[in-house]
């Protein structure tokens, strides 16, 4: 079992920057696609980025591609999340998440069973 500590949200003006960071516990944290959700107030959660389980293949949300990277460090039993050029809509509670399932759900938060606390960004206009 895997768990998931985010940390590194705040508040930022459009068109900065903000890294977050998921420290995770648990031998086997390789094995895992890890991926990074947001939920904005009164919606449902959105898929943000993913990356397999040797970093390797990454994978974003269209809403994201090009501004964001997905990153993971395994020797550190870390992902992170470099977001760049950030909108006002992308305001929300991000979270970051082990995926148990396989890639080829990594869009599929139903496939995702651990999640961490969330960390908020807001950014204002």
């Amino acid at each position: 079992q895997v768990q998931l500590v985010e940390s590194g949200g705040g508040l930022v003006q459009a068109g900065g920057s903000l890294r977050l960071s998921c420290a995770a516990s648990g031998r086997t944290f390789s094995n895992y696609p890890m991926g990074w959700f947001r939920q904005a107030p009164g919606k449902e959660h959105e898929f943000v980025a993913a990356i397999s389980g040797s970093g390797g293949i990454r994978y974003y949300a269209d809403s994201v591609k090009g501004r964001f990277i997905i990153s993971r460090d395994n020797a550190k039993n870390t992902v992170s999340l470099q977001m760049n050029s950030l909108k006002p809509e992308d305001t929300a509670v991000y979270y970051c998440a082990a995926n148990h399932r396989g890639w080829n759900t990594r869009h599929n938060k139903d496939a995702y069973d651990t999640w961490g606390q969330g960390t908020q960004v807001t950014v204002s206009s």
